[in-house]
């Protein structure tokens, strides 16, 4: 009984100091960006200029970063059998639809080959760009500051092309919404 007792007590310290640790990260603060749980990037690149980048879109067309320049950006890193990518795309074709004339533009960057997403892409009525590639994408995605390769993850870039956000995991309406709204 005296086992079971200390066992207890121990796993109830080991939840304790956990939960500590986790609510600690929750409040780390990184230069111009408050940060939470998932967000945290292995390399910082707030404030930095944006890595420039070509990559093929869904159709087979080469497209450069650079094609958006004076535009508010969010670069999403998303692929199809991605479960919480599928969740925010949605999200995010209400908020390029309701900002764009306002100079948003989001950018889809899928982990597949151009026809792996065609179908994907037109079945959910993508409305921004989607570019393709594997080897290239995990080099661009790294260059943004995703070194482990966490899908989804997404960058918001300023007009002047210097990086404001950074998020892995799921990004929001809300979230996403307020962080374009103030760039806008």
């Amino acid at each position: 009984m005296k086992s079971r007792a200390l066992l207890t007590g121990v796993l109830i310290a080991f939840v304790a100091g956990v939960a500590g640790f986790l609510i600690q990260q929750q409040f780390t603060e990184i230069p111009h960006q408050r940060v939470s749980l998932g967000q945290v990037p292995e390399k910082s690149l707030i404030g930095e200029l944006r890595p420039d980048f070509s990559l093929p879109d869904k159709d087979g067309n080469m497209r450069s970063v650079q094609e958006w320049d004076g535009q508010v950006l969010v670069i999403n890193f998303w692929a199809t059998w991605c479960p919480p990518c599928r969740d925010e795309i949605p999200e995010f074709i209400k908020l390029q639809n309701k900002y764009a004339a306002q100079g948003l533009q989001f950018i889809g960057i899928a982990l597949h080959k151009p026809e792996e997403v065609q179908g994907f892409v037109a079945e959910l009525g993508m409305n921004y760009p989607i570019l393709v590639g594997e080897e290239a994408v995990i080099r661009v995605a790294g260059d943004y500051g995703n070194q482990t390769g966490i899908l989804p993850y997404t960058v918001v870039i300023d007009r002047n092309k210097r990086i404001v956000f950074v998020k892995k995991g799921a990004l929001h309406y809300a979230e996403a919404e307020a962080i374009i709204a103030a760039l806008l």
